[in-house]
C-alpha cells in the first residue's frame, strides 16, 4: 500500500512539474507586442489614391483557410481544433483567390485570420497563397503569436496568423496598433493579442491620407474585451479625422450592428453570446456600413447545413465605420454560401469626399 502511495505521489509531482514547466515555457516565450509597432511592408505598388476617387472596399474574415462549409469548430460547440488537412486548406483558399482574384478585383482588401505558420494549417504561408498577379501593396499584423497552444485536446500547437492588407495603391506607412487584452495570466499566454493594423495611403495631390483600419476583435470573452476594443478603435479613428485624413475602419467586430438581432434573432446564446454594436458609439457624422440581407456570419457548431436553420445561428458582424467625408455609395453582403469560409465577404464602394 505505501508503495502504491508512493507511485501515486511521484506521478503527481511529475504531473505538476511538467504543468509547471510548460506554463513557465509560455510565459518566458509570450507574444508581447509594444503599443505600437510599424510594420514592413511584403510588397509595394507605386499607384496613388485620386483625389475624390470612388473605391471598391472589401473586408472578409477568411477562417484561416480552415472553417469553410464541411467544418465545425470546439469554441463554438463543434468537435475540430484544426484544418481537416492540407489539402482542404488549398482547396478553401483557392476559393477565396476565385472570388478575389476572378476579374473583378477590390481596390482595398481586407483579411482576417490569415495564418503564416501555424500547425492547425500545416505550415502554410496563407499570406503568399492569397496574393494576386499584379502589383499590389502587402502588410501583415500578427493578432495570434504562441509557439504551443496547449488546449484543447489534441492541441491547437504552434499558431501565427492576424491581419492581412492588400491594396493596388501606394502604402506610405503601416502600423500595428495593440488593443486591450481582456484575458490575465497564464489564459493570456496562449490567447490572441488583438490589435489594430493601420495603413497610410498617400492621396494625390494632397496633404490628407487616407487611413485604412483592418481589425478583428475579441470573441470568446466576457464582454467587456469588445467594449473596451471597441471604445479604443472610436478613439484612433477620431483623432485620425481630426488630422484631417479619410478613415475606412472595417472588419470582424465580433458584435452584430443595430437591427441585426431582428433579422437573425440569437437563438443559440448558450453556444456564443455575441455583443451588440450600438449607434450612438459613434462620433457625430460618422456612419456604419453595413447589409442585413445576407448574414455575414455562421455558427461553427456543426458543417454548414443551409436547410437547417433551428439547430445553428447566423449574425452580422462584419462591416465598416466610415468618417464623415467618405460617402457611402453601396455596400453589400456577398452571398457564397459559406463556402471557403464561416464568414461572407463584406463589400463597399465609398467615395472620398
Amino acid at each position: 500500500m505505501k508503495k502504491l502511495l508512493k507511485i501515486l505521489l511521484i506521478l503527481i509531482l511529475v504531473i505538476v512539474l511538467a504543468v509547471g514547466g510548460l506554463f513557465g515555457w509560455l510565459t518566458v516565450t509570450e507574444y508581447k507586442p509594444a503599443d505600437v509597432e510599424d510594420l514592413a511592408l511584403l510588397e509595394s505598388a507605386p499607384a496613388q489614391i485620386a483625389a475624390g476617387q470612388t473605391l471598391d472596399v472589401l473586408s472578409w474574415n477568411v477562417g484561416y483557410g480552415g472553417l469553410g462549409k464541411a467544418s465545425d469548430f470546439f469554441m463554438d460547440g463543434g468537435s475540430e481544433v484544426k484544418a481537416a488537412g492540407p489539402n482542404a486548406v488549398g482547396e478553401y483558399l483557392n476559393g477565396v483567390n476565385a472570388y478575389l482574384y476572378g476579374g473583378d478585383t477590390p481596390d482595398l482588401i481586407l483579411l482576417q485570420e490569415v495564418d503564416v505558420d501555424s500547425s492547425r494549417t500545416y505550415g502554410i504561408n496563407e499570406a503568399d497563397y492569397l496574393t494576386g498577379s499584379e502589383a499590389q501593396s502587402r502588410v501583415h499584423a500578427l493578432n495570434y503569436s504562441c509557439r504551443f497552444v496547449p488546449y484543447p485536446l489534441p492541441p491547437i500547437g504552434k499558431v501565427n496568423s492576424g491581419l492581412y492588407t492588400m491594396t493596388r495603391y501606394e502604402i506610405a506607412a503601416a502600423q500595428r496598433i495593440a488593443l486591450p487584452c481582456p484575458f490575465s495570466w497564464p489564459v493570456s499566454t496562449a490567447n490572441l493579442k488583438r490589435c489594430l493594423l493601420v495603413s497610410y495611403l498617400p492621396i494625390e495631390g494632397s496633404d490628407s491620407q487616407l487611413v485604412l483600419v483592418n481589425l478583428h476583435l475579441e470573441a470568446y470573452d466576457d464582454g467587456e474585451g469588445k467594449i473596451a476594443q471597441t471604445n479604443q478603435l472610436r478613439e484612433f479613428i477620431r483623432s485620425e479625422y481630426e488630422k484631417g485624413n479619410y478613415v475606412i475602419a472595417g472588419g470582424d467586430f465580433n458584435q452584430v450592428f443595430p437591427g441585426s438581432l431582428d433579422v437573425y434573432p440569437n437563438t443559440h446564446p448558450e453556444l456564443w453570446a455575441v455583443g451588440t454594436l450600438d449607434a450612438l458609439l459613434l462620433p457625430d457624422g460618422w456612419q456604419f456600413a453595413y447589409d442585413l440581407s445576407t448574414p455575414t456570419c455562421r455558427l461553427l457548431n456543426q458543417p454548414y447545413d443551409p436547410a437547417d436553420t433551428v439547430n445553428t445561428q447566423y449574425y452580422v458582424i462584419d462591416g465598416f465605420i466610415l468618417s464623415p467625408n467618405v460617402q457611402l455609395e453601396s455596400v453589400e453582403s456577398v452571398d457564397l454560401g459559406f463556402e471557403n469560409s464561416d464568414h461572407n465577404p463584406v463589400r463597399l464602394q465609398v467615395t472620398l469626399q
